[in-house]
């Protein structure tokens, strides 16, 4: 992988100005990191619930654009088609693409889609990690506070749907930090915590080699001994995983449970996203905290040495061969998403006017609207106003 870095454009939309003390978000890359999003059809999104961010990756040619969102805590997303699910400290938003106000937005003719918010379900600080939608169109999310995977019910904060057999009750104690959530035939599979245990807090007692991976089906630990696991993935065949206590991602074999690393990076991984051969890593920095001392990567590196931002790998090799690193605002990645078929999205959080005057309605309802008002000449498809 060359070294050679080139400067990323940020930029952020209208809203309510960024706090006083906040550095601006400033970023580099590796020359090639804009045509390797070219060559996927795809932009990318990064979220970061310590610089209370989603930004978004985009393609501008020779250089890319983080485009940034503000948002408390966010951490697990979740795409299918044209939805979007965003897990933030309290509440879990649902966003659609609505390409209608994507052709409204400025400059005229870059954006391709655009993210409305349509829902918003308060849960509560349940600390929220990943989360997928199922076969079925259910949104599962990784309940850390209560040790278990839960769906959303309008008349609860949640619904718990399983836990570790070895989490004997369902109370707010974050009692092994279950984290990471792997979708295998639309259904989910496998999950992992940073310790079997059972008590408030527990898995911090040995956080460096006490994390555990788990069949949801059989609630069976088939992997044991690793360092603070995160987002496990079903790919080609194999389940990946991130030992991000080491900064290292590598697959487990079912048989054994031994964990072989593929790759190994200057940054603890957390955020995966799986596209043919490559796998888009997230990479963080890690503070000088409790929580993150006497793991493998704190001894390994030091904190100049680490590195956050997002690694392109080639899993066949286990080679870095693309790197957007953050400089400033940002030292925690949580989440990494591809956006296929989408190369220069935008999402709309916090602006009052346009979200006061952008109107989907049934596709039946549209034969109804004036063709000047959808904003599309197709009158079947669009937004009104």
């Amino acid at each position: 992988m060359t070294t050679t870095a080139s400067r990323v454009e940020p930029t952020h939309a209208p809203g309510p100005p960024l706090p006083s003390d906040s550095a601006p978000l400033r970023a580099v890359h590796t020359p090639n990191f804009p045509a390797l999003l070219r060559r996927l059809g795809a932009s990318l999104l990064v979220t970061t619930y310590q610089a209370g961010k989603l930004v978004m990756v985009r393609d501008e040619g020779d250089h890319l654009n983080t485009h940034f969102r503000a948002f408390p805590a966010p951490m697990g997303m979740a795409l299918a088609g044209d939805r979007l699910a965003v897990g933030t400290r309290m509440q879990v938003w649902e966003f659609v693409d609505v390409p209608a106000v994507a052709a409204r937005l400025e400059p005229p003719g870059r954006h391709d889609a655009c993210f409305l918010p349509r829902s918003s379900h308060v849960t509560g600080n349940i600390q929220i990690h990943e989360m997928a939608w199922d076969a079925g169109g259910q949104l599962w999310a990784v309940n850390t506070r209560f040790s278990c995977l839960c769906t959303l019910d309008r008349s609860a904060s949640f619904t718990p749907r399983w836990r570790p057999s070895f989490v004997s009750a369902l109370e707010p104690t974050d009692r092994c930090h279950l984290n990471g959530l792997a979708m295998v035939d639309g259904r989910p599979r496998y999950v992992t915590a940073l310790g079997e245990t059972d008590a408030p807090g527990g898995w911090r007692a040995n956080k460096a080699k006490g994390g555990v991976l788990i069949d949801v089906d059989s609630n069976e630990v088939i992997a044991r001994g690793l360092s603070m696991p995160h987002s496990p993935r079903w790919h080609g065949g194999r389940l990946w995983v991130c030992e991000s206590g080491a900064g290292t991602i590598g697959f487990v074999d079912l048989d054994t449970g031994k964990y072989e690393p593929v790759a190994e990076v200057p940054g603890f991984t957390r955020g995966v996203e799986f596209v043919g051969d490559l796998a888009f890593v997230g990479l963080s920095q890690v503070r000088e905290s409790a929580i993150f001392s006497g793991i493998p990567i704190t001894e390994r590196l030091t904190a100049e040495q680490r590195t956050c931002g997002v690694c392109a790998i080639e899993v066949a090799r286990g080679r870095v061969v693309g790197l957007l690193r953050f400089e400033t605002a940002v030292q925690e990645v949580f989440a990494v998403a591809l956006l296929p078929g989408r190369l220069y999205p935008d999402l709309i959080n916090d602006d009052e006017k346009l979200l006061q005057n952008s109107f989907t309605v049934p596709d039946a309802a549209l034969v109804d609207v004036p063709a000047a008002l959808t904003g599309t000449a197709d009158p079947t498809r669009g937004a009104t106003g």
